[in-house]
């Protein structure tokens, strides 16, 4: 059969499998279908060397191939290729391009294969899914003895689990990029992949029910894991026919056909696409929550750490080996209040690195018991109050309350925004991972290492009393986004509720409430208004009313700005919210400066400025005298004696003058026009 045949043949089944899939989606008969129609179709392609064998490797390999991926070949060769040999090969390979496959080969000896898996962890796993398709037989059993012999376990467990670790570190250690990528960033394809390959190596099982028997994981989990797997490939295969290519990135373009494709819908408050992507939020989670557990279970059993005399911390947890370890199973189900417990202990003991697979593994199966009545417990919310005031580690722990499905459940309103999205231009996470990032700025202005970045805002924060009332208003600031209405006004009213339900003073409650209440407020009229305008400032001084309130206020705001994006914070803005600040508190404490004084000292401070560039007192007078009140206002000393240098000899010209300079107060440029 012609290369020219092949080629329409390979096309017209492609297509019928697309067909097929979109009509009745079933991922794992999709893969395997598609992996035995390039099986028919290379087997088919004379050329191979009578002694050499024909391996699929990689995914491939692996019998999942996906509509666009490149389907990797190892021709496989008992010794190095004649001319001729190297003339028929380079002919194979081309007939394999002409008949429209992405082929990515490599042509090796059994020597070759085991030096090159020897130096390269990525080349030992692409050949570890290795499969026989034709040609040689016996030497490719002579290969998979070969590979076997030069496997060890423990050495691939500690390099997969190493490059596992510089994976997520390059996406940010993060699920929820707004753009992920479904097979490499954290809880994609690649987290699954690589349990199974850590069990393979280790001879434990080729598919997720074989982990149940060795006691890795358990039955439910093993359905899990299948599940998210499922969820996963159908969003890769249906992507690579979307964009007709290779590609594995959720990117803006295609998440609405995407969702469209898949039935989700446009509903009063939330798009489809960001229906879709909390979907695969929650999947992704999930897959770094067994990938975790699966990885420590994996380590205990391969690579065990030296056994250290357990320490009790109470009659429920202990420590083993700097692992909080909950000493029975059913402990969480049994006293449920010990699953808060738990995250408080990491908090209060800094030589904790970590939890057990076994402590893991069960607040993972008792999540479930975070229920109404859970919620009405008193030791439960008092322990939740202790969590939020402990000196060190609260976002840390929050982040893993929110993997582990415990913070979603404790605050339910929290829960339904765990994935979502948000389409502006401005936040570039999701709607939890934001106000968790809020809360990591918040935390940063209380610790001296950090306060070189925010001086102001670290010296305000030292002397902030009861500063743990700021993490309740950034947990619920943007809650209500996703329900339609003002989440400002929606979110002030489940705030009440929460600090009703939690016991908060008066004056607690009050502060948490304006703060959610108004949190856009301050960043609206710094840089949406005349900071240097008295009317203005009176007026945001009568709405925030108490000192308290707005140091408060102004704390949340700068760390709310950095929490949307790393490049939405500007030194532009943080100078008018300083400026706002200032001048509010000035009216606040009651000790504003007069007009006329605030005048004098401003206009007396650029004349000494002045006098720096050898220019005479007199200088500025003509100017001076043509400009009015709200230009010294609105303009600091160092601004007007700058504008007084390049103006004062150019009062009557008739020609623009513009100017620029770099601005003393941070990054981008000042032009005076």
């Amino acid at each position: 059969m012609s290369a020219a045949t092949l080629r329409e043949q390979v096309a017209a089944e492609r297509a019928a499998l697309r067909a097929a899939y979109l009509a009745q989606p079933r991922p794992r008969e999709l893969l395997k279908a598609h992996a035995q129609l390039i099986d028919r179709t290379v087997k088919s392609v004379p050329g191979l060397p009578p002694s050499a064998a024909l391996v699929a490797t990689g995914g491939y390999g692996r019998g999942e191939l996906y509509p666009s991926s490149d389907i990797d070949l190892l021709v496989l060769l008992a010794h190095e290729p004649e001319p001729a040999e190297r003339e028929s090969l380079e002919r194979l390979i081309g007939t394999f391009w002409d008949i429209g496959l992405e082929i990515g080969h490599s042509v090796r000896t059994v020597e070759g294969c085991v030096a090159a898996a020897n130096d390269d962890v990525t080349v030992r796993t692409t050949l570890l899914e290795s499969r026989f398709l034709c040609g040689g037989r016996a030497l490719y059993r002579r290969l998979e003895r070969a590979l076997a012999e030069a496997l060890d376990p423990v050495a691939f467990f500690k390099a997969k689990k190493l490059e596992q670790e510089q994976r997520h570190a390059k996406h940010q250690d993060s699920p929820y990029a707004l753009e992920p990528n479904l097979k490499e960033a954290p809880g994609g394809l690649r987290d699954l992949q690589v349990i199974q390959w850590i069990a393979r190596a280790a001879g434990l099982g080729r598919h997720w029910r074989a982990l149940v028997s060795p006691g890795l994981i358990e039955r439910d989990e093993a359905a899990s894991l299948a599940r998210h797997e499922a969820v996963l490939q159908d969003l890769r295969i249906r992507l690579h026919y979307l964009a007709g290519r290779r590609e594995d990135r959720l990117v803006f373009d295609v998440q609405t056909a995407l969702a469209k494709q898949m039935g989700f819908a446009d509903s009063a408050n939330r798009r489809a696409s960001e229906a879709m992507m909390q979907r695969y939020y929650q999947t992704a989670k999930g897959v770094t929550q067994l990938n975790t557990i699966l990885l420590q279970n994996l380590e205990a059993r391969l690579a065990p750490r030296p056994d250290t005399a357990a320490r009790a911390l109470n009659e429920r947890f202990e420590v083993r080996s700097e692992l909080l370890h909950v000493k029975r199973e059913d402990t969480f189900v049994r006293e449920p209040f010990a699953i808060l417990e738990s995250f408080l202990l990491m908090m209060q003991h800094q030589q904790l690195r970590g939890m057990t697979a076994r402590t893991l593994r069960a607040l993972y199966r008792a999540r479930n018991r975070i229920d109404a009545r859970f919620r009405q417990d008193p030791l439960a919310r008092l322990l939740f109050l202790h969590i939020l005031q402990q000196p060190r580690g609260i976002v840390h722990e929050f982040r893993r309350m929110n993997q582990y499905d415990i913070l979603g459940r404790y605050l339910p309103e929290f829960g339904r925004i765990v994935g979502q999205m948000q389409h502006d231009l401005f936040h570039v996470y999701t709607v939890d991972q934001h106000i968790l990032m809020v809360v990591r700025n918040l935390r940063r202005f209380t610790q001296p290492e950090f306060a070189h970045e925010f001086p102001l805002c670290t010296e305000l924060m030292n002397g902030f009393e009861r500063r743990w009332l700021l993490y309740i208003a950034a947990l619920y600031h943007d809650i209500a986004k996703g329900r339609g209405g003002d989440h400002s006004q929606l979110g002030a009213r489940d705030v009440i509720s929460f600090a009703r339900r939690h016991g908060l003073a008066a004056d607690d409650r009050e502060l948490v409430t304006f703060l959610v209440e108004n949190h856009l407020s301050m960043s609206h009229v710094a840089q949406k208004q005349d900071v240097h305008d008295p009317e203005v400032v009176r007026a945001f001084a009568d709405k925030v009313q108490t000192e308290r309130r707005l140091v408060a206020l102004y704390l949340f705001t700068v760390a709310d700005i950095r929490g949307t994006s790393p490049k939405v914070w500007n030194a532009w803005k943080g100078k008018l919210l300083e400026d706002l600040l200032r001048a509010a508190r000035r009216v606040l404490t009651g000790e504003p400066l007069a007009r006329d004084a605030a005048l004098a000292e401003k206009q007396a401070e650029a004349a000494r400025l002045l006098r720096l560039y050898a220019l005479s007192d007199a200088v500025k007078d003509r100017l001076w005298a043509s400009l009015d009140i709200t230009y010294f206002l609105r303009h600091d000393a160092q601004e007007i004696a700058w504008h007084t240098r390049n103006l004062h000899y150019r009062v009557d010209a008739d020609r623009p003058v513009v100017k620029a300079r770099l601005a003393p107060f941070g990054e981008g440029l000042q032009v005076m026009i």
